[in-house]
């Protein structure tokens, strides 16, 4: 166990504490320690319980607390206009933002393949590590006062993107924001060619928009979709950026 932490890792009583904090309620410490345990890291010493069970459990919590509020928030919107609203909130670029401002990435257990090429920022870690965590804080406290916890700290690390998601406008879906503006502006339609590398169970895709036959955006994400819709947001900035200078 005392191999467990590293020069750069922060000791998980101090998350722990926070989390507390957050909450109201006690969090279960060897399941926070699995919560913050990746793959790598498990791999490198034997097999060690880590983080992908809790990172499945607390994505559908996630999902769960973020659909209720958005569902009582909003209801003058359609389930399509929910369903955009939600997916601004719960993507892979949202939570490692969430997490590196709790600093997250500084409890995680690595194995030495990711320490040494950055691990502790990466946003596929940081956003697996935040739903792990909700999971576990989850099951730390019995039902059904464990929903409750584990809303709080969805609330209160999610809560100012959940607010400001009414207003992200073509935010919300990115690639029907870039086909109507392509549209609009007479360049036909837009296709998207998707690559990844890696192992399977840690795919990184790149995926390139194409305007025509111009590649107008490239994107980079844990799954196709997350890849594509970077693709259209970066499409779609290089579009309207240009839209003044086509109408002049």
């Amino acid at each position: 166990m005392s191999d467990r932490t590293s020069p750069q890792q922060r000791p998980v009583e101090e998350l722990s504490r926070y989390l507390t904090e957050v909450t109201g309620e006690p969090v279960d410490e060897p399941l926070l320690t699995r919560a913050l345990t990746h793959r790598s890291y498990s791999y490198e010493n034997g097999g060690l319980p880590h983080n992908e069970r809790l990172e499945f459990l607390g994505d559908s919590v996630l999902g769960l607390v973020v659909t209720d509020h958005l569902h009582s928030t909003h209801p003058d919107l359609s389930e399509g206009e929910l369903a955009k609203l939600r997916a601004a909130v719960v993507n892979m670029r949202a939570l490692a933002e969430v997490a590196r401002t709790i600093g997250l990435g500084d409890f995680v257990s690595l194995g030495r393949g990711e320490e040494t090429t950055g691990g502790r920022d990466k946003n596929s870690i940081l956003a697996d590590t935040v739903e792990a965590v909700i999971g576990a804080v989850y099951l730390s406290t019995p039902k059904p006062r464990g929903l409750d916890a584990a809303g709080l700290l969805v609330h209160s690390l999610l809560g100012p993107v959940m607010k400001s998601s009414a207003n992200l406008g073509a935010g919300l879906d990115w690639k029907t924001s870039l086909q109507e503006v392509a549209a609009a502006q007479g360049l036909g339609g837009v296709q998207y060619r998707t690559s990844d590398e890696g192992p399977d169970h840690d795919k990184t895709f790149t995926a390139h928009a194409h305007v025509g036959d111009e590649v107008r955006g490239t994107g980079v994400g844990r799954s196709k979709k997350d890849a594509e819709q970077q693709a259209a947001a970066n499409a779609y900035a290089a579009l309207t950026a240009d839209a003044p200078q086509t109408s002049a």
